[in-house]
């Protein structure tokens, strides 16, 4: 029994309490063959040496069931423990000091008497040794100790704490006093038998012993179920195609199961480091993954991101990975759980998703320039127009005998200005109308604003409405796509236009303005003073193709909640309640969704 229980503590070095049972099983040995020698000697001096040996090896066991209530209860005063096991080593220390031990100063004779069929040698003439009382204070202490923590363990209130708190402490406590309760009658000479200190020692082995194999048996079962569920959850990770992995970051190891090997293109029994990994990926994503992993490590220890992998045939693979950092009581990373998941068939599927709303919010702006193609040929007419003046101006001048060759230069000024005045307008229209995916830049949004004012503003002009502009100076810069957010605002602006048509010119007036939410959020609103939505139209004007407006195509509003939403926001109308209606829509400050 005590080797099979030290085989459980070199398995599992936390399982003190195996070790000490061993221990108490070693004792018990002694006392049984130190027990042996004094019923089978006729020798006074051997009988003497014998129990003064049994008291090293009654010291030995002592420690081992001590030690045992110790870390099975786990409640136990440790002051308390200190002081019976050091009152134990000082008697065992006085027993090797004072007299032929603790209990005997000398012994004159040994007496023969029938015991259970048998003739065995018990004391006849001999002085006791004073120090003998030191050894029942110990006993006493031991048994303090024991109920103590036996009585704390009740108070924990847990059904299983209170049932080794009966059968255990109260099993311990019985045999601690049946022990120094016989040893204290055949030293007084009320009974006349052997010292059998190791019949009670067996009980408490007995008690030990059965609250251990019963966790034995907890164990087995346990791991039994842990087998099922180990099934179960490779069942059900198959299924889902998740791959489940652990970095061992003392080791630089990684344990993977065969799932997650396969998703990255490990073969079965590769040995895999995190070198091996950043090696898979795809470049771009190296750099980002590492950052993120650093991250975790240094922060709440969770992390989830997503990134791609390089296939040998060339193929790219998306996989998202979620995982949890395990700390050592120093508070040191030890480990990473985490698990993986394929998810290219979703990410193509998005791909595919964003390049459909890019092809359609292209034909959008395509629209709204269509409509306000009027108003931009009168705004294009102007410095053209000017252009032509002036260089009819300048020919004038040169034909002249002697040219005024300062006015020359500062015609050549103005004809450069208006070019430069046509110039950006075209830049403006072409840039509008270029077919792009989105690219996430820092953005003033007055700047923003104010570029999509220049792109409407002869329309604007030409409907007689003014468009004005209200930016608080503190106000952080928004993460976003230039292109795409001012189609935002111009299907916003030619909405408000379009619902001011019919109201008179000086109620005419469109409002963008801006306000920081939080530490995170902006929200931009755009006001008009028109005629508002209809209550029945109001659930249903995000809806693709349903429009308010005669000749409308009903994308502009959906166009519009598709590219906010991609920027991580959200947008949406109401009346107003005096007049006309207010789109609002928020976007991501850039500090925020850019760290460091």
């Amino acid at each position: 029994m005590a080797l099979m229980h030290v085989l459980v503590w070199s398995r599992n070095r936390r399982a003190w309490a195996n070790l000490c049972f061993a221990i108490t099983v070693l004792g018990v040995i002694g006392l049984v063959a130190c027990e042996m020698i004094t019923m089978r000697t006729e020798s006074p001096a051997v009988f003497g040496r014998a129990i003064r040996w049994t008291h090293l090896v009654y010291g030995i066991g002592v420690a081992g069931s001590l030690g045992f209530v110790h870390f099975y209860f786990g409640t136990g005063r440790r002051w308390l423990l200190v002081l019976a096991l050091g009152l134990r080593v000082l008697a065992v220390v006085m027993n090797f000091t004072t007299g032929l031990n603790l209990h005997i100063r000398t012994i004159q004779s040994l007496q023969q008497v029938n015991f259970l069929g048998e003739q065995v040698s018990i004391l006849g003439e001999w002085s006791p040794n004073p120090w003998v009382a030191l050894g029942q204070i110990a006993a006493l202490a031991q048994l303090v100790y024991v109920v103590d923590a036996s009585i704390r363990l009740w108070r924990t209130g847990a059904p299983e704490s209170r049932k080794h708190a009966v059968v255990l402490g109260g099993t311990l406590s019985f045999f601690i006093l049946a022990v120094s309760g016989q040893a204290g009658l055949v030293a007084a000479g009320v009974l006349r038998m052997p010292f059998l200190v190791s019949v009670p020692f067996l009980g408490m082995l007995m008690a030990m012993g059965y609250e251990l194999s019963r966790d034995v048996l907890r164990a087995a079962q346990l791991g039994h179920e842990l087998r099922e569920s180990e099934q179960r959850m490779a069942l059900a990770t198959e299924a889902a195609n998740l791959g489940l992995w652990i970095r061992d970051l003392v080791r630089n190891e990684v344990w993977a199961t065969d799932q997650w090997r396969s998703l990255l293109g490990f073969a079965k029994a590769e040995r895999i480091d995190f070198d091996h990994i950043l090696q898979k990926l795809h470049p771009e994503d190296r750099e980002r993954i590492s950052q993120t992993l650093a991250e975790a490590l240094g922060g709440d220890g969770s992390y989830e991101t997503e990134y791609r992998v390089m296939l040998p045939e060339g193929q790219i693979r998306w996989i998202a990975s979620r995982g949890r950092v395990e700390f050592n009581d120093a508070g040191q990373p030890v480990l990473i759980r985490g698990v993986s998941l394929d998810i290219t068939e979703r990410k193509l599927a998005e791909l595919a998703t964003q390049q459909h709303r890019n092809e359609v919010a292209h034909l959008s702006r395509v629209t709204t320039l269509g409509e306000i193609s009027g108003s931009l040929a009168h705004e294009l007419n102007q410095p053209l127009g000017a252009i032509l003046a002036n260089t009819e101006a300048a020919e004038l001048h040169l034909q002249s005998p002697i040219p005024n060759l300062d006015e020359v230069r500062a015609i050549l000024a103005d004809i450069r200005k208006d070019d430069l005045r046509a110039s950006e307008i075209i830049h403006g229209i072409r840039a509008f109308l270029r077919r792009r995916e989105l690219e996430m830049q820092p953005l003033e949004v007055a700047q923003l604003a104010g570029e999509t004012v220049k792109l409407i503003s002869g329309d604007a002009a030409a409907r007689k409405t003014s468009v004005g502009l209200d930016f608080p100076t503190s106000l952080p810069r928004v993460s976003g796509d230039r292109i795409h957010l001012q189609q935002v605002l111009l299907n916003l602006l030619v909405n408000g236009m379009d619902a001011m048509s019919t109201c008179p010119v000086a109620d005419r007036r469109v409002t963008i303005q801006a306000t920081r939410l939080d530490s995170r959020t902006v929200e931009i609103t755009v006001r008009d003073a028109g005629v508002g939505i209809p209550p029945g139209d109001m659930r249903r004007i995000f809806d693709p193709f349903h429009t308010t407006k005669q000749g409308g195509l009903g994308l502009g509003l959906a166009i519009s909640r598709s590219i906010v939403e991609a920027h991580g926001g959200s947008i949406s109308v109401q009346n107003n309640a005096e007049r006309g209606a207010t789109a609002r829509f928020t976007l991501q400050a850039w500090e925020e969704v850019t760290p460091g």
